[in-house]
């Protein structure tokens, strides 16, 4: 079992944010590669049904992140449409 990264998926997004990055920046960010490993990771133990708590709360950390980008990159777009037009 692998220990979670020092670096948690909330404090990453949050020092992302934090550049005020332009839409496009926002559009195309992308979790580093550690972070994705680590997300991977957690996805296949809980599909193993092997996840401990801490395990599972990471886990859903990196749902609601996913969830929260995912929101953001498309409002991003819609701004991005609006302002060519």
């Amino acid at each position: 079992m692998q220990t979670a990264p020092a670096r948690s998926v909330f404090s990453e997004i949050t020092d992302f944010l934090a550049t005020n990055p332009s839409p496009q920046a926002i559009i195309a960010y992308r979790l580093p590669d550690e972070l994705q490993v680590r997300a991977h990771e957690l996805l296949d133990l809980n599909g193993e049904g092997a996840l401990s708590e801490a395990e599972r709360e990471e886990m859903l950390d990196f749902v609601r992140v996913d969830e929260m980008m995912s929101l953001l990159k498309a409002k991003m777009k819609l701004k991005l449409r609006k302002a060519s037009e």
